[in-house]
C-alpha cells in the first residue's frame, strides 16, 4: 500500500527507494514534535524527506521517514464520521508522502489543495486495498 500511496502523491521513486515508517505513541510523538519540528505536544505525522538535498540517491538509498502517531489515529479515528483507525492510520501516511512530494499546507490555499489530493488518493486506495485488514 505505501508503494502506491508514494505514486499516487508523486514522490519521485524513479529508483529502487525505501520510505521508513515509524508507529509512535503520544509520548514519543510530542519529543519528536519538540526536537525537530519546535512544537509542543503530540501530532498526527511528521516527515523527513531525504530526495531534496542535491545529494546523489541510489538503489537502496531512503527517500523518506514517516514517523505515525497511533495514539491520534485511534482518537480522531473514533470520533470523525466514516473514518476508522485504519482510515486515520493511511491518511496520514498520505499526507507525510504528500509532504515529501513538495505539498505544503501552511496557508489555507496549500491546504484546500493538499486535502484535495488526500481525498483524491484515499478514495483510490481504499478501493484497492482493505485498510482494516492492513492496520487491524
Amino acid at each position: 500500500m505505501i508503494p502506491r500511496a508514494a505514486r499516487l502523491a508523486r514522490l519521485p521513486l524513479e529508483r529502487d527507494l525505501v520510505i521508513n515508517v515509524t508507529f509512535v505513541g503520544d509520548r514519543k510523538m510530542a519529543d519528536l514534535n519538540a526536537d525537530f519540528v519546535g512544537h509542543e505536544g503530540t501530532t498526527d505525522v511528521i516527515s523527513f524527506c531525504y530526495l531534496e538535498g542535491g545529494e546523489p540517491v541510489f538503489d537502496g538509498d531512503t527517500a523518506a521517514d514517516l514517523f505515525i502517531c497511533v495514539d491520534v489515529a485511534a482518537r480522531e479515528g473514533g470520533k470523525r464520521v466514516n473514518s476508522s483507525y485504519a482510515r486515520e492510520l493511511t491518511l496520514y501516511i498520505v499526507h507525510g508522502l504528500l509532504h515529501c512530494a513538495g505539498e505544503d499546507d501552511l496557508d489555507s490555499r496549500s491546504r484546500k489543495r493538499m486535502r484535495r489530493r488526500e481525498r483524491e488518493i484515499m478514495k483510490i486506495l481504499e478501493k484497492e486495498f482493505a485498510l482494516g485488514a492492513i492496520f487491524p
